[in-house]
């Protein structure tokens, strides 16, 4: 029971991380139904900003800072990371996306393959084909709840995830940009007739999407410690399968898929060596993708459905 208690933190905290990166999937699917295939990557150049941020405030490996240095390094490396994905989202939208809004679907899906490749090139070009370390500025303490036991780490990734995911829920649904969102996601036309500013709502999703993704790009560093050129890759598949999973386009579904999925994953490792060989840790993500394909297969819209416009 401890050790299901322990994997069951660790998953919640991977699939806010997941989370984070599917809400990027889902937002931009809702407005302008186009698999962003390049925002894993934006991901991925947020981990590495804010090692680049921390690295020029003078923090490696080895140092340990404290009180308001600790802050502010967590702050800036975070803000940072934010900033520089919102930027970059921008420009990837207007610079590949825009010009094809209105070309066959086919075109958009491959200059966002095209984009992703572009940028992985940019994040070896940048930090190398390696494993790239994460100063551990946080020092890690753990924590033991009768069978629980979980570390700072855990609770401060968690409490970063859900405090933006919370911020962005109250966004759109409660702000006018967010009517404006959801208006542009029923009848783009019929918004434009309105007097909403289409291609404005739109890069304003790609900067929320993308600044989340860069907000997952640091808690990342602050949970696994390293970061690599191919992981906006591998993680954004998985988090286009949460996305999936909960409904693409469904802000609420992609949040819980996120955590669905980050659990499964956790939890599989419990599978031992006589059901699966060399266990469950494995075929973590075979697991992931069979329940992408059933999702796909019988329930194309989702745990919680996708968002629709309403016909009358």
């Amino acid at each position: 029971m401890s050790l299901f208690l322990q994997l069951l933190v660790v998953g919640i905290a991977t699939g806010a991380i997941y989370a984070l990166i599917a809400l990027g999937y889902t937002m931009v699917y809702g407005i302008i139904e186009l698999i962003n295939f390049a925002h894993g990557d934006i991901f991925m150049i947020g981990s590495m900003v804010s090692i680049a941020i921390l690295s020029l405030m003078g923090i490696n490996a080895d140092s340990h800072p404290q009180g308001f240095t600790l802050v502010s390094a967590l702050v800036l490396a975070c803000l940072g990371s934010i900033v520089v994905c919102a930027v970059l989202g921008v420009v990837i939208e207007i610079v590949a996306y825009r010009p094809l809004r209105n070309a066959p679907r086919l075109a958009p899906l491959i200059s966002a393959i095209g984009v992703s490749l572009i940028l992985e090139d940019l994040g070896k070009l940048w930090k190398g084909n390696t494993y790239v370390a994460f100063p551990q500025i946080f020092p890690k303490v753990d924590f033991t709840l009768g069978p629980l036991s979980f570390s700072n780490i855990n609770v401060l990734v968690v409490l970063i995830a859900v405090v933006l995911m919370v911020a962005l829920q109250w966004l759109v649904t409660s702000t006018r940009i967010g009517r404006a969102m959801r208006a542009v996601a029923q009848d783009r036309d019929a918004a434009a007739l309105m007097g909403v500013n289409v291609n404005q709502v739109i890069s304003i999703t790609f900067i929320i999407g993308s600044a989340l993704a860069g907000a997952a790009g640091f808690i990342y560093g602050l949970q696994y410690g390293s970061t690599i050129f191919t992981v906006g890759f591998n993680l954004g598949l998985v988090a286009f399968t949460a996305a999936v999973l909960g409904g693409i386009g469904n802000i609420a579904g992609a949040m819980a898929g996120g955590i669905i999925i980050g659990v499964i994953e956790s939890l599989a490792t419990l599978i031992p060596e006589s059901v699966l060989p060399h266990g469950g840790g494995a075929w973590s993500r075979a697991i992931i993708f069979a329940i992408l394909i059933l999702i796909l297969v019988f329930r194309p819209s989702g745990l919680f459905g996708q968002q629709v416009p309403e016909k009358v």
